[in-house]
């Protein structure tokens, strides 16, 4: 295995309860927020809904790229967190969903650091991904 553990062999319970808790998690926050209607929340509980079905698909394009869509993720929780901060309002399904976000925001890093090694190294393989893009653009432009 590479130190990115690109080849999991196997997956304990572990794995599946952490990955089926991500999905809960992004599924339960996604229909809080198309329960609240308005273009905002429903365009919100639609990248939820596509987030958790990118983590839950054993499929082949899904699996190579989670090491992509779990920073997504975490960030687009982040980022509705932040917004509901700048300007949302506070009544109590609110806090609860944010509290939802919260762990799943945790519970994304948990993976990340199980399949990944954490932050830092998806960061290092992002950049290495669009340097190889740009190289590859670059030779096919000039060439």
């Amino acid at each position: 295995m590479s130190a990115l553990n690109l080849a999991r062999p196997s997956r304990s319970a572990l794995d599946y309860a952490v990955r089926g808790s991500i999905v809960a998690l992004t599924l339960a926050t996604g229909y809080i927020h198309f329960t609240l209607g308005g273009l905002l929340f429903l365009a919100n509980a639609a990248g939820y809904v596509t987030l958790a079905v990118a983590m839950a698909l054993p499929i082949a394009l899904a699996s190579r790229y989670r090491w992509l869509i779990r920073p997504v993720l975490a960030g687009y929780a982040a980022t509705t967190i932040v917004g509901w901060l700048i300007m949302g309002p506070r009544f109590e399904l609110a806090y609860i969903a944010k509290g939802i976000e919260l762990a799943l925001i945790a519970l994304v890093l948990v993976e990340m650091f199980r399949y990944d090694s954490g932050p830092v190294a998806v960061a290092r393989r992002f950049f290495g991904e669009v340097a190889h893009v740009a190289r590859v653009v670059t030779r096919s432009a000039t060439g």
